[in-house]
């Protein structure tokens, strides 16, 4: 059974088949010969697990990105920040990932943020000298920041399938997308020292001041989301439609960036990229039940207790596993692919799973900047009009700091879990 699992997946996956039809047409395979389930069930289930309220969120948060990504946001944010720190030593690098941070908080996707600030900040750090590999480099890296850092749709799908606390996650990403931001930005300050790359000119006061009035409508939609969240006024979906309705109105009446008749056209593309991720999860959950119910998390649960395995050596077990894989498939599709089976294997190993999520986000970043299947890698190719190698060159020193980054996040367990203990007790 196990031989034609890997057999069927693998050729699929060769083929390049579409993970939703990977997974489904796997499932399908796997029920019909080793399973007394009817497969006139399965539509069944599929509805049964997009019949979840906290999924709602998602397509809410996919339309509140769309709306930033066309509404200007991201021309505001790096105006902004470029009267701040854009006079620095490295300081267009630098705005480029206070930029990501903060646009990373308003829409939770990683694609988008590197996509929004990469039209802007590219170019701009070419004009002033800064070579182009490093320049795409910097905004594929930065953007990474938008699963970890607070709301993330990637943090949501992991409450959902795991069934934790989807605030807990959120606050317990805070600390490792600071850290990632302050590495960044070390690395940035001492590579431009080194190659003499400067800032652009130094803005007057009355400029700051211009360009941080226009970006306060912008900085405004995450303390709305995360201040309804913990304050107790709204639930995580309920902040998610504040999102998409804040976004839409911040783009269409404050910004102006987006006409009014432009609004049914974007929340319909919005709508048929979360379509197409509630179509994955459906699918996902059909292959997910015919994993449990073949044995294969329990078999995997006796031969990790029979090991022995101390946490720290399970958890470098679990970081290469999700790396290697991480290289092929996209983060919604190894989350719902790989959570069945781990699970249950961090009970037995006793590591939390409010970390243990933060730990499989922070792998997915790094997915998100490593080749052949790195979305950001090939986003910012596109931006820049430049070829693959050239982004993943300008990358590779951020992708050793994110190492960093996962290393501390994998074995100081507290740094992550800090913020969901100090504001919501143990």
């Amino acid at each position: 059974m196990i031989a034609v699992f890997i057999f069927v997946f693998g050729i699929l996956i060769c083929l390049g088949v579409p993970i939703v039809f990977t997974l489904g047409i796997t499932a399908m395979v796997m029920l019909a010969f080793y399973s007394p389930t009817p497969l006139m069930m399965l539509p069944e289930v599929m509805y049964n697990a997009l019949d979840t309220f906290p999924l709602i969120a998602i397509p809410f948060f996919v339309t509140a990105a769309q709306f930033m990504v066309r509404g200007g946001t991201s021309r505001y944010l790096v105006e902004a920040a470029s009267c701040y720190v854009g006079h620095l030593r490295g300081g267009l690098a630098i705005v480029a990932v206070v930029s990501c941070m903060f646009f990373a908080a308003i829409c939770g996707s990683s694609v988008a943020s590197a996509l929004a600030i990469g039209m802007i900040v590219i170019s701009a750090m070419i004009h002033f000298g800064y070579s182009r590999s490093f320049a795409m480099g910097v905004v594929a890296a930065s953007g990474t920041m938008g699963i970890v850092i607070p709301p993330s749709v990637a943090l949501i799908l992991y409450g959902i399938i795991a069934e934790e606390s989807i605030p807990r996650l959120f606050l317990a990403g805070v600390m490792p997308g600071l850290l990632e931001g302050a590495l960044y930005i070390a690395w940035i300050a001492y590579y431009s020292r080194r190659k003499g790359y400067g800032g652009g000119p130094r803005s007057t006061l009355p400029e700051t001041l211009r360009a941080t009035g226009k970006a306060i409508p912008a900085l405004s939609l995450p303390f709305i989301v995360l201040g309804g969240i913990y304050g107790g006024f709204v639930t995580v979906s309920e902040a998610a439609a504040l999102a998409a309705i804040a976004a839409i109105i911040v783009s269409v009446f404050i910004y102006r960036e987006v006409k009014p008749s432009q609004i049914i056209p974007i929340s319909a593309e919005a709508m048929r990229s979360a379509g197409m991720i509630m179509f994955i999860i459906s699918t996902a959950i059909v292959f997910g039940n015919w994993l449990t119910e073949s044995g294969i998390p329990a078999g995997v649960v006796a031969m990790v207790t029979d090991l022995k395995l101390s946490p720290y050596l399970f958890l470098f077990f679990i970081n290469l596993f999700l790396l290697f894989m991480g290289m092929f498939l996209e983060v919604a599709s190894i989350l719902l692919i790989t959570l069945p089976i781990l699970l249950p294997l961090i009970g037995v190993v006793g590591i939390d799973p409010i970390h243990f999520g933060i730990l499989m986000i922070v792998n997915m970043e790094l997915a998100l900047e490593t080749p052949p299947v790195g979305l950001n890698l090939f986003v910012i190719s596109s931006v820049a009009k430049a070829p693959l190698w050239e982004t993943i060159k300008g990358t590779f020193p951020f992708t050793c700091l994110g190492f960093i980054q996962l290393g501390i996040v994998t074995y100081w367990p507290d740094f992550s879990l800090f913020l969901p203990r100090l504001l919501m007790g143990p």
